[in-house]
């Protein structure tokens, strides 16, 4: 299974063998892995790369219901799931976004961004829909009261695949070859929600955790699609105005409702204390170091958007200042003038607006 058009051959094991079939490598590795399920002596080690672990078979009211909790075997699943979130990465790269950069001929800045939002333009509205899913559809999410340190299978998968996802986005930066000045910001934003996730799984933070990625990836998709028009066309700039709405309505919500969670619900929890073995962790210290972990990414990322729009509007305005000093030049430009009159459109007229041709003299 071939995700690039390979134009050149490279030796094996160079730099550029691996970047250009570094898909085609972990398609194996994958491949080798299931193959591991259709043999007794190895399914057991197979299985740990595919299913969660560590499910126990509660009662309810409904029945039994089957619940998750996490240990070191997770890495074996997240490890997994980063091999498809790169096979995911180039599929999408190979069959939507390269067909659409060869139309659009950007430049190779302009190609790196449009290749970025595109990727996660994808990533985003998947997870959005189905953080949504979780929320609305599965019922027992809503109504099964567990302990702390159990999930329900579709929120433990739901994390697995998100850590494995933004793992994968950090060796993607050397495969896409992102340009240097682009890598730190790009770690930035990796590296936040890699720590906000984990934060969230492991201290068992899981229902807020999927409401606050819900709200966060539906603002990034809408900031995402506007660049992606932007790219395509200079003149869509409404779309950033919209998605500066969300983006501030997105950041109020979560530092509200992570004051009413943790700062008031969790203080007024029954089971108060620190117990690592039950996955209890609402301690005073605990709380108060989630809420600054947030309260200070909100307002670094406040920051960030402030400065942008502070930017967009001096671009603004110098433009604005451009155009309308060119149109002054041009109302001022001074008529040029010479003995028989002065030049209009090409034509040379008189001063009284006639032609200064000779008049012709009529025989007498």
């Amino acid at each position: 299974m071939a995700f690039r058009r390979r134009n050149k051959s490279y030796p094996f094991f160079s730099q550029e063998f691996l970047i250009q079939n570094h898909a085609d490598i972990v398609f194996s590795l994958v491949i080798f892995i299931l193959i591991g399920l259709m043999f007794e002596s190895t399914a057991k080690t197979a299985i740990l790369f595919i299913q969660p672990q560590y499910n126990v078979t509660t009662l309810s009211p409904d029945g039994e219901a089957t619940l998750y909790h996490y240990g070191w075997k997770d890495c074996a699943t997240v490890v997994f799931y980063f091999f498809i979130a790169i096979i995911f990465h180039a599929v999408v790269q190979e069959y939507l976004l390269d067909k659409v950069i060869r139309r659009l001929h950007l430049s190779k800045s302009k190609n790196t961004k449009f290749n970025e939002s595109g990727q996660l333009c994808v990533f985003h509205l998947v997870s959005s829909v189905w953080s949504f899913y979780i929320l609305i559809t599965v019922s027992d999410f809503k109504k099964t009261k567990h302990k702390n340190c159990t999930h329900l299978f579709q929120v433990k998968f739901f994390y697995l695949t998100q850590l494995a996802y933004w793992l994968h986005a950090l060796p993607e930066l050397y495969f896409q070859k992102v340009r240097k000045e682009e890598i730190s910001r790009q770690l930035q934003y990796i590296s936040l929600y890699l720590l906000h996730i984990a934060a969230a799984y492991l201290l068992n933070m899981s229902r807020l955790g999927l409401v606050l990625l819900f709200l966060q990836y539906v603002s990034e998709l809408g900031f995402h699609i506007a660049r992606l028009f932007y790219f395509t066309d200079e003149n869509h700039q409404k779309m950033f105005d919209m998605w500066a709405v969300s983006f501030v309505f997105t950041r109020m919500v979560t530092l509200t409702l992570m004051f009413l969670a943790v700062g008031f619900g969790l203080a007024r929890a029954e089971n108060p204390g620190l117990d690592i073995e039950a996955g209890n962790f609402n301690t005073v210290l605990i709380r108060m170091s989630v809420l600054l972990l947030v309260c200070l990414t909100q307002s670094w990322l406040l920051w960030k958007f402030i400065r942008f729009q502070l930017r967009r509007w001096r671009e603004f305005r110098h433009e604005q200042a451009i155009r309308k000093k060119t149109s002054t030049k041009q109302a001022l430009r001074p008529i040029k003038r010479d003995s028989f009159g002065h030049h209009e459109n090409g034509v040379l007229k008189a001063e009284n607006g006639t032609s200064p041709r000779t008049k012709k003299l009529k025989s007498p």
